[in-house]
């Protein structure tokens, strides 16, 4: 059987999971990792889905996924298709699967007539920021990613409705 890309199932959520930790062990943020398969069930085919996927095949077997969500650009005045996570397994690496799923994402924003496609990389990973930027990517030097959560967040809720 030949690899394939296609759209995740519900069926395919416990495998998903266990390449986001895989994932997760790659970038060293195994400490950060809490999310259940009921949780990535939800966020896919839930009442209110929160984002989608797309999943790598090779043989019958999850090799790979791709998990995103659609964002806006105030400036643009349209909606983008942000990627949260590209993974696929170092032993598929090479096969153009990664590829594979970029063009797809593409040929959705497109369709979607979305302004832009963008994502995050962790600046040391320097073979994804070759491989994204051999693919027609931009790594934004300039830009820094803001993010609150735990106790600093739940003090920052409390205070709504503050001055």
């Amino acid at each position: 059987m030949a690899s394939a890309i296609r759209a995740a199932t519900p069926a395919d959520v416990s495998a998903m999971r266990a390449l986001m930790y895989e994932l997760a062990e790659y970038e060293k943020l195994t400490h950060l990792f809490i999310a259940t398969d009921a949780d990535l069930h939800d966020a896919l085919f839930g009442a209110r889905p929160s984002a989608e996927a797309l999943v790598a095949e090779n043989d019958g077997r999850l090799v790979g996924y791709a998990l995103y969500f659609h964002n806006y650009s105030t400036f643009l005045g349209r909606r983008g298709l942000y990627l949260e996570d590209l993974y696929v397994q170092p032993t598929q690496r090479g096969s153009g699967l990664g590829s594979a799923m970029l063009r797809h994402l593409a040929a959705i924003a497109v369709e979607r007539q979305c302004g832009r496609f963008e994502w995050s990389v962790l600046d040391w990973n320097q073979p994804a920021i070759d491989f994204y930027e051999r693919m027609g990517a931009n790594v934004l030097p300039d830009w820094r990613i803001v993010r609150m959560t735990g106790d600093a967040l739940e003090q920052l809720a409390a205070g709504a409705g503050q001055k």
